[in-house]
């Protein structure tokens, strides 16, 4: 189990619901998720379902991380985001002549990941004004040390420069850049274990 950390003024709340108010402020201004819901209704109404799709393991598996600012949706190895739930919110959200295009990018990230067993960040984010002060390494930091321990990959798809830096800082490797339609880029990047016996 992953621990979580609630803030203090949001007691009342479950941890899936602080972190999805989490994630729907930190991605208000990404391009890959603004290209998905560029109308400011539809985002606030359809995204949050989105990101709990993409990240539905972690709420039922235990493997969501949150502290009062960010909130990672992690997926341990063996499991996978609801396709079915995708599909259908797709289907319900996304106008009928976008759709294909909007399969396409799932089905393109969907080809990225690795063959071997792997952890995977379909979603993680920081509330914007308290982005820089360490809240998303806090989160990053105890699943990478179990990947370290256990020797296994970590995969996740960065959506701006920003973060690809700061993935790039705790290990990461992009390894493709995911360039569908009209979609912004999205990099795929793989985390590696270090090489147990191997000098520092």
């Amino acid at each position: 189990m992953i621990q979580t950390t609630l803030a203090p003024h949001a007691i009342s709340a479950t941890p899936g619901d602080q972190a999805l108010s989490i994630i729907q402020s930190a991605f208000e201004q990404d391009p890959p998720v603004r290209w998905l819901y560029p109308d400011d209704a539809d985002y606030l109404r359809y995204f949050p379902d989105f990101a709990a799709a993409l990240g539905a393991p972690a709420f039922a598996e235990g493997t969501l991380t949150l502290n009062t600012a960010a909130a990672a949706l992690w997926v341990r190895p063996g499991s996978e985001p609801d396709e079915a739930a995708l599909g259908a919110l797709v289907e319900r959200s996304i106008p009928a002549h976008r759709q294909a295009d909007v399969f396409a990018v799932i089905e393109e990230m969907g080809a990225h990941h690795p063959e071997e067993p792997h952890w995977y960040l379909p979603v993680f984010g920081t509330r914007p004004e308290m982005q820089g002060r360490g809240h998303g390494t806090a989160l990053l930091r105890p699943v990478l040390e179990v990947c370290d321990r256990t020797g296994v990959l970590a995969y996740l798809e960065a959506t701006t420069e920003r973060n690809r830096a700061l993935y790039a800082r705790h290990g990461f490797e992009a390894t493709a850049e995911i360039r569908i339609v009209d979609c912004p880029p999205l990099t795929a990047m793989v985390r590696k274990p270090p090489v147990k016996g191997a000098l520092p």
